[in-house]
């Protein structure tokens, strides 16, 4: 046998950050008990190497680098802890019995484990390696049959997006409580008013919400925050959709809200020969059904006097139509815009009595709202056996993976959607007043909006009372009329729905019914308030 004294040893020390080394020594205790061992058998120890990466697959540097120096002739020896500190993949265990098997490497030596350079010390270290690698097959297994089954349990099993928080100790997700306000207020910012991406971004900084390194988030990472389904109680885990356990911090309806919009600004915009005008997309052509657009022009004088004007026309895209309509200027547009906004002005009279209405309707509306949670309790019913079957159907391979995920992922989010509504409807079966009540305010007062300066914001207010209803023709902007048989139909309130009605239509009906009939006719004798489910889908009906 070589004289050990003789022989060049390269100390070997590792430890790992992963689970597999969750119970080794730290790399300072091996890096002593090593020392001393060396000291005690008369080692001659070279060079030391340390290394803070698993061993689970090949390609650690600092060992690569000690064996390049072994097959160099630097040294002839390893002293590790144990065999799997070298080694828990094949690749590197087999390389090592191939340096013992080329004589390269003459000898390896562990406190903890009896090698020797022979056939049998030879089968002793493949099996120890064979071992290492073995508990971390296995050890990956359980942990991902383990990850699985928290995902089953509705648990997110790993770091949890903005708004939320890891918690260490339930081992759970927790909601944010500061961040979740300002997510939540990012969504309702980007569905309302036609805001970007970039308007996202910027009010997310606005509010003290930052990436990691501090910096503002992008507009690709809102993209991602405002199309991620976390924030809905469902998450994404393994190319599923799984439902989870954790509190939502906004509801599904405005998540689908948010993707809708998503879907339509993620279409390419053609490039504006100049800045897009505040009523542009507003208003449509009287004669070719083409929408209007407004142009910047410029005007100088010999005098030297420049004067700036803005005008809407029709874009003329209609091929089949030779569209005459003549332009209009921005300051008689707005002011046609501002008489016809302050004609949908809500009378005060009105106000009250409808306000009186509502109060008296909202001591009856328990019983439909009772008969309407069991129906959805029911759909709902059938929406688990549907899921069971689909998964029954994809463990016995009739299903393959790609048709479950998707399925899988609409019968859940189909789910979600009835379950949110029967909160809805459970939890806050009058919570319509408040809002309704606030709805009669601002009707009362949209009157200041038509009167204001800011042209952006009567584009808004115009957009929610007309909807795609405004044609401009002969320099007239005028809002086409909404459906009176509708109105003055004994109709359930679904058809005013399907109908495309809202509040807005049939406020402007019930004024010009009031240019026809005695207003005490529409608001006391014959008048009726019927509720949605949510407050914001309320109308009313004024009847014959």
């Amino acid at each position: 046998m070589q004289n050990l004294s003789v022989q060049k040893f390269f100390l070997y020390a590792r430890k790992s950050t992963d689970v597999e080394d969750k119970q080794v020594l730290s790399i300072e205790a091996q890096l002593q008990e090593l020392r001393d061992y060396a000291k005690r058998e008369n080692l001659n120890i070279a060079l030391e190497f340390v290394e803070k990466q698993s061993a689970k697959i090949p390609g650690r540097p600092i060992f690569n680098e000690m064996m390049k120096c072994i097959e160099k002739g630097d040294a002839d020896s390893i002293l590790s802890w144990h065999p799997d500190r070298l080694a828990r993949n094949s690749i590197d265990g087999g390389k090592i019995i191939y340096l013992l098997d080329t004589g390269k490497l003459a000898s390896l030596k562990f406190p903890t484990f009896w090698c020797d350079s022979t056939s049998q010390g030879k089968f002793m270290l493949n099996m120890a390696f064979g071992q290492s690698k073995y508990y971390v097959d296995s050890l990956s297994e359980n942990t991902k049959r383990g990850l699985r089954q928290k995902v089953r349990n509705g648990d997110y099993p790993t770091l949890a997006p903005v708004g939320y928080i890891n918690d260490s100790r339930t081992k759970t997700v927790v909601v944010d409580r500061k961040k979740a306000k300002v997510i939540k207020q990012a969504f309702e910012f980007y569905v309302k008013g036609g805001n970007r991406l970039e308007d996202v971004s910027n009010f997310l900084a606005k509010h003290n919400l930052f990436s990691k390194t501090g910096k503002k988030i992008h507009k690709s990472r809102a993209t991602s925050i405002l199309s991620n389904p976390f924030y809905t109680g469902l998450f994404r885990y393994g190319g599923e959709l799984h439902e989870g356990k954790y509190e939502p911090i906004i509801s599904k309806k405005l998540f689908d809200q948010a993707q809708e919009m998503l879907k339509l600004r993620g279409k390419p915009d053609r490039k504006p020969l100049n800045d897009p005008q505040p009523f542009c997309g507003l208003i449509s052509c009287a004669s070719c059904g083409m929408m209007i657009t407004g142009e910047y022009k410029v005007k100088k004088q010999q005098n030297g006097n420049v004067h700036e004007y803005i005008y809407y026309h029709c874009t003329k895209k209609n091929k089949s139509v030779k569209c005459e309509e003549p332009c209009i200027r921005q300051e008689e547009l707005n002011r046609q815009l501002s008489s016809l906004i302050k004609k949908v002005s809500l009378p005060k009279d009105w106000a009250v009595e409808l306000n009186r209405l509502a109060l008296q309707d909202h001591g009856k509306s328990a019983q439909s709202l009772t008969a309407c949670v069991k129906e959805k309790q029911e759909k709902i019913s059938s929406l688990s056996i549907r899921l069971e079957r689909l998964l029954n159907g994809y463990l016995d391979q009739y299903i393959d993976k790609e048709d479950y995920r998707a399925e899988k992922s609409k019968l859940l989010s189909s789910k979600k959607s009835l379950e949110e509504e029967i909160y809805n409807l459970s939890h806050k079966q009058n919570d319509w007043l408040e809002p309704f009540q606030n709805w009669l305010e601002v009707a009362q007062n949209i009157d200041k909006i038509a009167s204001d300066s800011d042209l952006f914001a009567k584009k808004v207010c115009a957009k929610e009372i007309f909807g795609s209803n405004l044609l401009l023709g002969e320099k007239q902007v005028r809002a086409s009329a909404p459906d009176l048989d509708l109105f003055l139909a004994n109709s359930p309130l679904d058809s005013g729905r399907n109908s495309g009605g809202n509040h807005w239509d049939a406020l402007r009906a019930s004024r010009m019914l009031a240019s026809k009939k005695p207003i005490s006719s529409l608001l006391v004798r014959n008048a009726r308030i019927e509720l949605a489910p949510y407050a914001w889908e309320a109308h009313v009906l004024p009847l014959n």
